[in-house]
């Protein structure tokens, strides 16, 4: 197995999930132990069908009982005649209850939710950590005699993890609910995971697709982009959807039903650059699910553009630059809380975001205007290849600015937004380059949300 320090995230360097192991208290024949499960990554997350950890025992334990997660495989326990473990495999493998499946007063704090972790950056932080307890027997009774379990991993649900060996650390402290009262563990250990594509070795489950005001050519996803594997068992109708679903058909997160694409990508992000105003520009993202299968509830997306520590503006989504970057050029978007944090199959989640331009990098050859790198839940999307950028016209011609000031004439500002639209359509194919006064009244909410181009991105989803 990959050591953990070959995985490394360049964005997140920090990022890490870490298991904390604390025995709370010693028992005839082992010990109680609690177990944390802590996701400390700024933008990956892991998502249904959840977790899985594993380990192999030192010796001869068993598990006795857990509360809050259980064990796949209860093993050969054909040696015990009565009071049988809860498993006797000598490597088990671990996963958290569902939700709802125990009730509620025999449940640990932060138990029972899937598996499911959010990551550290967007929720709650109660969101990014999971509880355990595990009864152990047939174990050391003592800090001297208790063995630390080997050959940690963790499923975030597949591969991609690389886990380090358990190293025993000072014992946890807790705190009584009313402050006034510390407690010790009897002994930690701590393993830390971290996440390294490499050994994913998986094909991308995201593309990028481009457009711009300035070229009518759409640059779209790279043909079979995220593999063509199951381009026989796509779906290209919606019509087609109730006779391939199932009642009650419980999905393990990882099956899809894809709509046709040339792409077959289950996630595309559309990057379409829509306005170059005097002292900004403007850009419409748009997220598309193409699959029928799965929500993708508190999703993120994480771009890399030379810009990002300028953004003015963003519509309809939630965004922070990323801390550890140096060059801080990358930045996290996410959905809004009781908005659109939830990405429906087969739906798609749209934002705009305007730009503050720095006259000394801002230019618009050479698809500076589109970004160098793009994550949508911590994957990589596939960029298409830079020579299929939308690329620049020759010869510049901007609208004459007569034509803005006729456009300022009129009585209100939804008249002249409308007036600026009609001229600059009109003019677009002879004038491909240009350059737009960053409004009359910059402050004017209206103006500002007003589509000041004819906007690409929506066919662009449509023709790929």
């Amino acid at each position: 197995m990959m050591s953990s320090l070959a995985a490394y995230d360049l964005l997140d360097p920090n990022g890490s999930i870490n298991i904390i192991w604390d025995i709370m208290y010693w028992k005839p024949d082992g010990y109680l132990a609690t177990v944390r499960i802590s996701n400390l990554q700024m933008y990956r997350q892991i998502r249904s069908p959840g977790w899985t950890i594993g380990w192999t025992w030192a010796n001869k334990e068993v598990i006795w009982s857990m509360v809050g997660a259980q064990a796949i495989d209860r093993g050969d326990c054909s040696n015990f005649k009565t009071n049988i473990p809860h498993s006797c495999e000598t490597s088990p493998a671990i996963v958290d209850l569902l939700p709802g499946s125990v009730p509620q007063n025999q449940q640990l704090p932060n138990c029972c939710k899937g598996g499911v972790l959010g990551s550290w950056g967007q929720r709650d932080k109660a969101a990014t950590v999971s509880w355990f307890q595990v009864s152990v027997g047939h174990s050391g009774t003592s800090r001297k005699t208790v063995k630390v379990p080997k050959g940690f991993y963790l499923l975030g649900p597949g591969a991609g993890y690389a886990c380090s060996s358990a190293v025993v650390v000072p014992p946890s402290v807790f705190l009584s609910a009313d402050g006034r009262r510390k407690t010790r563990a009897m002994t930690t250990w701590t393993v830390t995971c971290t996440y390294s594509p490499t050994l994913a070795s998986k094909n991308p489950n995201c593309c990028v697709s481009l457009s711009s005001f300035y070229n009518p050519m759409i640059t779209p996803c790279s043909t079979c982009a995220c593999g063509c594997k199951d381009k026989h068992n796509c779906t290209k109708r919606d019509s087609e959807i109730s006779t391939l679903l199932k009642p009650n058909l419980v999905m393990d997160g990882e099956t899809q039903l894809l709509q046709c694409t040339q792409h077959m990508c289950p996630i595309q992000v559309h990057w379409h650059f829509k306005v170059n105003y005097m002292k900004h520009w403007r850009v419409k993202i748009s997220i598309t699910n193409f699959n029928y299968w799965l929500n993708y509830s508190h999703w993120n997306l994480v771009v890399q553009h030379p810009n990002l520590n300028n953004v003015t503006l963003v519509y309809n989504f939630t965004y922070k630059l990323l801390p550890y970057h140096s060059t801080s050029d990358t930045g996290v978007f996410y959905g809004v809380k009781e908005g659109n944090e939830l990405l429906m199959e087969a739906e798609n989640v749209q934002s705009e975001m305007i730009f503050g331009k720095d006259e000394k990098e801002f230019t618009l050859d050479q698809g500076w205007v589109f970004p160098r790198k793009v994550y949508f839940n911590g994957d990589e999307c596939l960029m298409p290849p830079p020579n299929s950028y939308p690329f620049l016209p020759n010869s510049p011609n901007p609208i004459h600015p007569l034509l803005f000031a006729a456009a300022l004439l009129l009585p209100n500002i939804n008249n002249k937004t409308e007036a600026m639209n009609s001229l600059i359509a009109k003019n677009l194919c002879h004038n491909p380059i240009i350059t737009i006064p960053f409004g009359v009244d910059s402050s004017n909410k209206d103006l500002k949300s007003q589509a000041t181009l004819q906007d690409r991105g929506t066919s662009a989803l449509e023709h790929t």
